[in-house]
């Protein structure tokens, strides 16, 4: 899977056959947020459409947008596991029940591109409701009538646009991860509480916890299939991602927002942004979060500037509660063999996590079903958990999956044991206090035995 959602195109074509049957709603009431005019929404009649304001209108804002709209039209929510039945129904059809209704971004240029790929479904998003600006989230939260938000911008911003999000009364779909520090993870994991104050509902960009053949296979060991874990390994070792190369014009803050990946104050680095599926994968199937990491990691092989300050390799020993290890790689290098994936091994067996099941001297086992989009299938639990009254609330899963990566960061940046407690309670927050187009350098690449983790 690749680490952000496919280009625009990838939905575009599920949307003329898919749409919802029923719909969720909003009542108004009345908060206040960083002095603005918010109000709160929330689920009622069953025949009111999801309207939906997009904050971050880059790739991966579009395609979330895309996604929801492509949304199946059936779903069956069972806690357990995620399932599916579609109905063909015209694209005008998904429209009336699912809406995107305001946009918002600090680049015009990103939001005129999303509202062109809207525009080709039909979907023409008025002036008055295209938001542009550092300011720009706070301007379409204050729209009363969007009462569903897919936050995809920068990590670094996700902490706070989830919490006005939930104090303006909003459902969110949050992409991962959460957060890039231990500031930004203890306000994610507060969001979440005042979420179910509020009976709001929270998914993140986790898509593979909306895989049916993960939920089956994790349901599986969970019961025992492969007997007590005794260790774990994941991998995301693969090639270079996109790269923005500075234009003259640009400032340091308009080039780093543009290239964000390559900015730890913005991405957390690749093994936050990126490895942070596999990670996720690995706490869900220990059903725990680690208590400490130990790790080295460096940069080989893209000394360029172009690619900020992160890393381009990590490998992490992860322990978890009963002395369980989890080994942990990830690699952005092209020319090399590339793993992605996860697995366990137990004292009965060993498991992919994803799809099959090893036992000692048993039959093996297998999942072989016809699975769903996972992109979509996010956005289909998270409507169907709302519109049940009982709204899904992933934010702690997500926040520890992204406390799990930044452990991960800090011990290989700093070559020192790091235990969980102390990146949690991490008073060390990344970035600039504000948030303005100007100069904004960068530190060098962090040295092991040099860099302190604080």
């Amino acid at each position: 899977m690749n680490s952000s959602p496919s280009p625009a195109n990838r939905a575009h074509s599920e949307v003329s056959r898919r749409q919802f049957l029923k719909h969720s709603s909003a009542v108004v009431g009345a908060a206040v947020v960083s002095q603005a005019p918010f109000v709160t929404t929330s689920r009622a009649a069953a025949d009111d459409p999801i309207r939906i304001g997009v904050i971050g209108c880059g790739g991966r804002g579009t395609g979330a947008a895309l996604d929801a709209l492509g949304t199946a039209t059936k779903v069956v929510y069972p806690q357990a596991g995620y399932h599916t039945e579609e109905v063909a129904q015209g694209a005008s059809a998904a429209q009336t029940s699912v809406k995107i209704v305001a946009l918002a971004d600090v680049f015009h240029d990103r939001l005129n591109t999303c509202r062109g790929q809207l525009k080709k479904l039909k979907l023409d998003i008025a002036d008055e409701y295209c938001f542009v600006g550092f300011d720009a989230y706070k301007k379409l939260l204050a729209v009363p009538e969007i009462n569903y938000v897919i936050l995809a911008t920068p990590p670094h911003f996700r902490p706070l646009h989830l919490r006005a999000a939930i104090e303006a009364g909003k459902h969110v779909f949050v992409e991962k991860p959460v957060a890039v520090d231990g500031p930004g993870v203890r306000s994610v994991l507060e969001s979440g509480e005042l979420a179910k104050q509020k009976g709001l509902g929270i998914a993140a960009g986790t898509q593979r916890r909306h895989l049916r053949s993960y939920n089956e296979t994790i349901r599986r060991l969970h019961d025992g299939a492969i007997g007590e874990i005794l260790y774990g390994r994941c991998y995301w070792n693969g090639g270079v991602i996109w790269v923005v190369e500075r234009q003259p014009s640009w400032s340091d803050m308009e080039w780093q927002l543009r290239n964000w990946n390559y900015f730890a104050w913005l991405s957390g680095d690749h093994i936050v942004e990126q490895h942070v599926h596999n990670l996720d994968i690995m706490n869900w199937a220990l059903n725990a979060h680690p208590v400490r990491a130990y790790g080295m990691g460096g940069r080989q092989a893209r000394p360029n500037k172009s690619y900020g300050h992160i890393y381009d390799h990590f490998a992490v020993e992860f322990e978890y509660p009963n002395g369980v290890r989890m080994f942990s790689q990830c690699r952005q290098m092209d020319g090399c063999d590339n793993q992605v994936g996860e697995a366990v091994v137990g004292t009965k067996g060993t498991s992919n996590c994803s799809n099959s099941i090893l036992v000692k001297g048993g039959t093996p086992w297998r999942f072989r079903e016809k699975d769903s989009n996972p992109y979509q299938q996010e956005h289909q639990n998270l409507i169907a958990s709302i519109r049940a009254g009982q709204p899904l609330n992933e934010a702690r899963a997500v926040a520890e999956s992204t406390l799990t990566g930044i452990l991960g960061r800090e011990t290989a940046y700093s070559g020192k044991t790091i235990e969980w407690d102390q990146a949690l309670n991490s008073k060390t927050k990344l970035g600039p206090e504000k948030c303005e187009f100007g100069d904004l350098p960068f530190p060098d690449v962090a040295t092991p035995g040099k860099y302190r983790f604080a």
